[in-house]
């Protein structure tokens, strides 16, 4: 299980890492789950990945006092909200479609009202 766990925090990684770059593809919940991967899955990788400047620069500041970058949370939220989007489209379950609604309305809320703004 450990080795799953360092598997899927070296792809999510990777996939932060490109969020860098490209600005369709947010960086910190992949940054997230990779912490999360690396501290189930090895205290050795966990404490590289603390000490990786993609950290430092993305998540350090959330993880201490849980605030974002405006820019952070745009990108977030742009890429969450059109994944939903396109579920909601292709959905033709009215249960589904209101699940979708409500989890939209409940991430803006989070990311609005409980993850504080900072400057960047």
């Amino acid at each position: 299980m450990k080795i799953l766990f360092i598997m899927i925090g070296f792809l999510s990684f990777a996939l932060g890492a490109v969020g860098v770059v490209l600005p369709v593809l947010p960086t910190t919940p992949f940054l997230l789950l990779a912490g999360f991967c690396f501290a189930k899955g090895s205290e050795r990788f966990h404490n590289w990945f603390l000490g990786t400047s993609l950290y430092k620069k993305h998540l350090e500041d959330f993880v201490k006092d849980r605030s974002m970058t405006r820019k952070s949370k745009i990108c977030t939220l742009a890429f969450a909200s059109s994944m939903l989007l396109l579920a909601f489209y292709f959905c033709g379950n009215l249960h589904a479609r209101i699940a979708i609604v409500v989890v939209m309305a409940v991430k803006y809320y989070y990311f609005l009202f409980q993850i504080k703004t900072r400057k960047a």
